[in-house]
């Protein structure tokens, strides 16, 4: 930097120039954001690391408009995870005393089928299937139905493994409900793209009204990259969630 150079920036950080004052503000803010951010990407693991809940398959444990922090699924991993994965399903979290958002286990966002175009989903993983296996028979009568059998179920044996999966609030698991096309398949570890660390209460509605506003506006399009019953960017998850520039969904 030569001495014009220095003498030119000493004068923009120090004016009273209405303008200058004006445009040394913003830039500030946006360093402030950009500096979050990367503060945020540093501790989740991801990007975006927020998403903003938009319906109500998890409740009671998130509500509609809860922001919620996401991390990379091998980040804070609690005792007894599933092997290979850095999850703790709701079955070995109440053998370990391990629990999130009010339940045994890690509650995860998964693209349903692995598509990158469908809506991802924010659901509770119940337990692990191995492939060809018969997970009627492991599953809770209390939420499958007592007289429920595999031939009852589409993705009954498994045609590959994984975990099973459900909103605290809905009745039934979603491979049993299903959530919309391919959304009844069992949920391959690699479809998975964060767990749910914490929540912050209505903070997300911000990011909601912004969906719905402008993007709602322009031809009566969604928030890009929309993501079942989840807003993301502070985004949406199937049960709906939206973070930073996603929708992610918790349908019901």
């Amino acid at each position: 930097m030569t001495l014009e150079d220095d003498g030119l920036l000493r004068w923009f950080l120090k004016t009273d120039d209405g303008t200058v004052m004006m445009v040394r503000d913003v830039l500030t803010s946006v360093a402030i954001v950009a500096a979050i951010g990367l503060v945020l990407f540093a501790v989740s693991g991801i990007w975006p690391p927020l998403v903003a809940v938009e319906s109500g398959s998890m409740h009671p444990n998130m509500q509609e408009g809860d922001l919620i922090f996401v991390v990379g699924e091998d980040r804070f991993v609690g005792d007894n995870p599933i092997d290979g994965t850095g999850v703790v399903t709701l079955e070995n979290g109440r053998e370990s005393g391990y629990d999130k958002f009010g339940k045994a286990g890690d509650v995860v966002v998964f693209q349903p089928g692995g598509s990158e175009r469908a809506t991802p989903v924010i659901h509770r993983a119940h337990f692990w299937v191995d492939e060809d296996e018969n997970w009627v028979e492991e599953a809770d009568p209390e939420i499958i139905g007592e007289d429920t059998t595999c031939d009852d179920i589409a993705s009954c044996p498994a045609d590959h493994a994984g975990f099973i999966t459900k909103g605290d609030h809905n009745s039934g698991y979603d491979q049993q409900t299903g959530l919309g096309a391919s959304s009844d398949e069992i949920v391959k570890p690699e479809w998975i793209t964060g767990k749910a660390s914490f929540r912050i209460p209505w903070l997300g509605n911000i990011r909601l009204l912004f969906d719905k506003y402008l993007f709602g506006a322009i031809g009566g399009t969604v928030a890009p990259q929309a993501v079942a019953g989840v807003s993301v960017g502070a985004g949406s998850v199937a049960g709906a969630v939206t973070v930073a520039g996603r929708r992610w969904s918790d349908r019901n």
